[in-house]
């Protein structure tokens, strides 16, 4: 059923120019699987890859019709077609990445982070202040924001279809894979799952005033690396009386263990008159699964919009989409490196909430900013 789909605007606003020239720093599975597919589909021009090694670029490059392949990032970042970066790669490599690519400002006008922008709510206030200070526009992927399930949500919520929002909820049941660098990092969920969640709150509702949050160690993500923030639940409040909460649980069952997996993602928001339904279909990627919006209203009867596309990889066009209307003076922005630390002070705040067993303001971590 398609009724009112196109009314929803499920789909980011794209560039007039397409052309820019975007180099492309990383060559996993994010940049592989997810950014040059969607950047493909929309007429993007990515023109260079960098990884750490030649072969590895060179490879994703072959695959996506790059035209040129570096074996170190700086080559990238000289070769005279770039004026836009995609950064993908780990928080605790990208302020020096992006801290070398502001010694280039003038040539390279805009860069897409990948999320988390850095490993703090301080460090990341340094990567923001430093783009600003060199004129060059940050754009975070935070790409849930562009899911088509999550974006329709949020037009019902401006609108004001669902009334004055009461109680909304983000559910995660799924077993991600986790990456190397995670292990010497120490971090499971909070920073790398959750921080979607978190920013799809955000991006809905706005920044709410505090966080409690209680996590406990995921047993079998344990036996790979030490880590705090296996399962986590959290409460945010709003001044407004609106209550959000989060359940993200990477342990799912003993689905490894030999157990049926019942692997889902799904939200809920209520308002005063409607409520959502959603679905986010990521885990069963490399499966293509939509995400889904079901919503009713006091008017009555349920609309049930549905989408081809799906989160991997169609939402990541979302971010870079942003930022080229940005630069090119369509739109400002919204998911920029000054609204993300926001999103950071929230996560870093609930890393304090879970440690000391209490509430805390987001005021708490971002001071005076």
């Amino acid at each position: 059923m398609t009724t009112a789909f196109a009314n929803l605007d499920h789909l980011p606003p794209l560039p007039r120019d397409s052309s820019p020239g975007i180099g492309c720093i990383g060559a996993g599975f994010i940049m592989a699987d997810c950014h040059l597919p969607a950047y493909r589909a929309h007429g993007f021009n990515p023109v260079a890859i960098a990884s750490r090694t030649l072969a590895a670029a060179g490879a994703v490059a072959a695959r996506h019709g790059v035209p040129r392949a570096y074996g170190d990032f700086r080559h990238l970042l000289d070769d005279p077609a770039v004026t836009v970066l995609d950064i993908a790669v780990p928080p605790d490599v990208q302020p020096a990445v992006i801290a070398e690519a502001l010694q280039r400002a003038g040539k390279i006008r805009g860069i897409l982070a990948q999320k988390p922008l850095a490993t703090s709510f301080a460090e990341a206030r340094k990567i923001v202040e430093e783009c600003q200070r060199a004129g060059v526009r940050l754009v975070v992927n935070q790409n849930m924001r562009y899911d088509h399930a999550v974006r329709g949500c949020r037009t019902l919520i401006e609108r004001g279809t669902l009334g004055d929002p009461v109680l909304a909820t983000i559910e995660m049941r799924a077993i991600p894979h986790w990456m190397p660098w995670q292990e010497r990092l120490g971090w499971a969920t909070l920073r790398i799952m959750s921080i979607h969640h978190l920013d799809t709150f955000r991006s809905w509702f706005g920044t709410p005033t505090r966080i409690f949050a209680s996590v406990r160690p995921d047993p079998r993500t344990a036996l790979k690396f030490a880590h705090e923030d296996g399962i986590c639940l959290y409460v945010l409040e709003y001044d407004s009386g609106l209550r959000c909460s989060g359940l993200d649980d990477v342990w799912a069952g003993p689905a490894r263990e030999g157990a049926e997996a019942d692997a889902r993602v799904g939200f809920r928001v209520e308002g005063t008159l409607g409520m959502a339904l959603g679905t986010i279909g990521w885990p069963a990627w490399p499966q293509r699964q939509p995400s889904t919006l079901d919503y009713t209203t006091t008017a009555g009867g349920w609309q049930r919009p549905r989408w081809p596309e799906a989160w991997f990889p169609d939402a990541f066009v979302g971010p870079m989409a942003e930022l080229l209307r940005d630069l090119e003076g369509t739109a400002p922005a919204t998911a920029t490196g000054l609204d993300n630390l926001l999103t950071m002070a929230l996560v870093d705040a609930a890393y304090l909430s879970a440690r000391e067993h209490r509430a805390v303001a987001v005021a708490e971590i971002t001071g005076h900013f």
